[in-house]
Parts: structure tokens; C-alpha cells; sequence
């Protein structure tokens, strides 16, 4: 189970099998399908009566992993090893460097003029508006965010948003069964020809437009993809260590993503560090999450998200998990897992704060409601296998309110 849009994504999204018709052509390396397959068709056929050609176009349940630290371990032979939250911590240092050195010279993050090619703008306009459909269709409540955003930090995040779930489809899709490494080669091969300027389809050019304005970093979205690898060929965790990276690869690059274009505050007496600190930390929190929402399901599928470690200190096997069985001991397991996720939500809260005031509350949205899957968790006693914790439609209208209020507390 992969889910990469973390930060951008409402707390129950359905998604149609036949959504994403890419698939099939990034399996066997051809030209991606026309993108009007993420719409109705009514929709997709009033928006394609004519085709674009994009060319070039350029322009353990210890608590010490919310707060990054560098860190090695030793292996079983006795060799020193990088630490999942050393890999991680690096990947922050140059994301906060990139910031900080556009901040040192603008004060806060500026957006860069768009760079009109002849006969472009249009196309370009165009392919936002796309990203901006895929994000209504699929993130509700994270849209209605966004609305609150200047209109290029809100085309820029739809755009971010649209080129996660087209990833995370390729491992978590009605087609993944036949995706091969191969296949993530050569989508990752395609993300390095986006960032030099050479988009493959029009919601590619979405994403080239916005790398070339916001300090976007290639590296979290080249993470993001090893986390499609990982679910290739990794079904099990052994310790929290792994999990943790495999949490980074799937959901907390997406912060990492999305706080350049989010902005920080101007007020903001925070670190930079700290602002993607918190990022990460909501992106792990809310992975954390569907794990423990989503037992049951990845349990039939043969996976096990959870530390292997754990799971036998807790006197929890495998064959209890396939059996779907709710013990004292899988609740006293589930208590535990549920807190670390918490500790994750209240180290990412302190980072929203730090954020821009228009980008503040879609950020708080996604936050409380998936805060709230954990507590219907608790609410169906633990049984994650046979009931699936979701948060109904009406508290969903109820956190709205909540977010927009917390969103007008800025900095401290």
C-alpha cells in the first residue's frame, strides 16, 4: 500500500479503476494516453476537441523521529550503516538550502513571471486547469483549500498534486499488477526530461511551468517513485527504522514538495529546517494512518505494514493478521501504533503555523481529518480488518470550520 498525496488529499477519496489510463502505455513505454481519461466523459470531450503536441517546452516507538536527526547504526555484522532518518535528514538539509537561499534574496518566497513561449500560454493554462479538475474530482476538500491560495501557488500545488496520484497509481492502481521496474525507470527517466524543460503530455507541462518558478528540488519526487519500487518487491517491514523510510518514500516527500510553493510566513521566526521537519512530519502521520486504517485490506493483498519487530514483541504473528483476529493484545498494538501517529500530527502542527496565511488552511484540513481516521479506529475497537475507519461527511463539513479558524493563527 502506497499512498503519495498526503498533504494534498481529503480523508476518503474513492478513486474509479479506469481513472488513470496512463498505465498501460507507461508499462510498455509508449506515448502516454490522452489525459482527458481523468474526467467525466462529457467533460473530457468538450476539453479535447483538439489535441496538443507537447515538444520542447522550457522554461521502535521511541519518540525521537519526529524531530530529524542525523543518526548511524550498526548492522548485525558489526559494519556502520546510514540510518533511515540520516537519508532523510539529508534529503531536508537541501530541500530548507534551496529555500533559504531564494528567501536571503526575496524576503519570502517570490513566484518567478511565467516564461511565455509563442503559442504556449494558452496550452499552459489549459494544462493547469486540468490539474485543477483532477484535484476537485479526487481531493475535495484539499481544492476547497486551495481556493484561498494566489493563483499561481494554487496552480502550482494542483500540478504537484496531479503528478503524485499519476505515481502512485502505477503501483496502487487497477493495472499494477503488471507494473514492472522497468516501468518506474522509465517514468523516473521521463520526471528528469519535466525538470529540464521536456514534458511528455500537457499534465506534465503543468509541472515543468511550475519547477521553473517555485525552488522545487528533483530528489523528493525521485524518492517518491523508490517508493513505488519498494512496494514492488518489499511485502514485509522488520523494524520501525524501515517502515519509516518506506513512509518518507510514499507521503513525506509530499510535503517536501509542497512547502517551496506553500511559502512560509514572512513573520515567521521559525527555521526553515523546521518548517520541513514539520512537512515530513504530517506526511508520516498521515502514511502512519492509512496503514493502521488500512490492515484488513493490505492483509488480503499479502502485505503487512507494520514493524515486524513489534508485531512478535507484542506476541502478534502474521497468521493473526491474515485471520483478521482482535485480541487484547492486537488492541494494547494498536494503542501503541496509534500513538506514535499521533506524536507525528502534533509535530506537524507546529509547522502549519509557519506556513503563508493563504496556504495555511487546506494544510490544517487535511491535518484534523486525518487525525480523526485514528479516532474512529478507536471507535470501531480496534477492528481494522472487517471495518473500515472513515470520517463521515458531516464531520468532514464540521472540521472545515475548525481548519479555517486555526488557519488565521499565524506564526508565534
Amino acid at each position: 500500500m502506497s499512498f503519495a498525496s498526503s498533504l494534498v488529499v481529503s480523508s476518503n477519496v474513492e478513486i474509479s479503476p479506469s481513472s488513470f489510463g496512463f498505465l498501460d502505455s507507461v508499462r510498455d513505454g509508449s506515448q502516454i494516453p490522452d489525459s482527458s481519461r481523468f474526467f467525466s466523459r462529457n467533460r473530457a470531450a468538450k476539453m479535447m476537441k483538439k489535441r496538443h503536441k507537447w515538444g520542447n517546452y522550457s522554461h521502535s516507538s521511541q519518540l525521537k523521529y519526529p524531530v530529524i536527526a542525523a543518526s548511524m547504526v550498526v548492522n548485525p555484522a558489526g559494519a556502520m550503516t546510514v540510518s533511515s532518518e540520516q537519508k532523510v535528514y539529508d534529503v531536508v538539509m537541501k530541500q530548507a538550502a534551496l529555500v533559504k537561499r531564494q528567501l536571503r534574496t526575496a524576503g519570502e518566497l517570490d513566484v518567478k513571471p511565467d516564461i511565455v513561449l509563442p503559442g504556449t500560454l494558452s496550452l499552459l493554462n489549459e494544462a493547469y486547469d486540468r490539474c485543477g479538475e483532477v484535484c476537485a474530482e479526487y481531493a475535495k476538500t484539499f481544492y476547497l483549500g486551495t481556493m484561498l491560495m494566489t493563483p499561481e501557488r494554487q496552480k502550482a500545488i494542483w500540478a504537484i498534486y496531479v503528478w503524485c496520484r499519476r505515481t502512485d497509481e502505477l503501483v496502487d492502481g487497477p493495472n499494477a499488477s503488471h507494473i514492472t521496474p522497468s516501468a518506474l525507470d522509465r517514468w523516473e527517466a521521463r520526471l528528469e526530461e519535466l525538470f529540464q524543460g521536456r514534458p511528455f503530455d500537457m499534465l506534465d507541462a503543468a509541472l515543468a511551468d511550475t519547477v521553473t518558478k517555485f525552488p522545487v528540488d528533483i530528489q523528493p519526487f525521485k524518492d517518491m517513485i523508490e517508493g513505488m519500487r519498494t512496494d514492488l518487491r518489499k511485502s514485509r517491514y522488520k523494524n520501525f527504522d524501515e517502515l519509516y523510510l518506506y513512509c518518507y518514500y510514499v507521503a513525506g516527500t509530499v510535503g517536501l514538495m509542497s512547502v517551496p510553493v506553500m511559502g512560509i510566513a514572512p513573520d515567521s521566526q521559525a527555521s526553515t529546517e523546521s518548517v520541513y521537519n514539520a512537512a515530513l512530519a504530517l506526511g508520516i502521520a498521515n502514511q502512519l494512518t492509512n496503514i493502521l486504517r488500512d490492515v484488513g485490506e493490505d492483509a488480503r493483498r499479502g502485505r503487512i505494514y507494520l514493524p515486524q519487530d513489534e508485531l512478535a514483541q507484542a506476541g502478534i504473528s502474521d497468521d493473526d493478521i491474515f485471520a483478521g483476529r482482535v485480541t487484547d493484545k492486537w488492541r494494547n498494538f494498536m494503542k501503541s501504533q496509534i500513538k506514535r501517529a499521533r506524536t507525528f500530527f502534533d509535530e506537524a502542527e507546529k509547522g502549519v503555523l509557519e506556513l503563508g496565511n493563504a496556504s495555511r488552511w487546506p494544510v490544517w484540513a487535511s491535518l484534523l481529518l486525518y487525525r480523526q481516521i485514528l479516532d474512529e479506529i478507536e471507535a470501531n475497537d480496534y477492528n481494522n480488518f472487517t471495518k473500515r475507519a472513515y470520517v463521515s461527511k458531516a464531520k468532514k463539513m464540521m472540521a472545515l470550520p475548525m481548519a479555517y479558524a486555526r488557519s488565521l493563527l499565524g506564526p508565534s
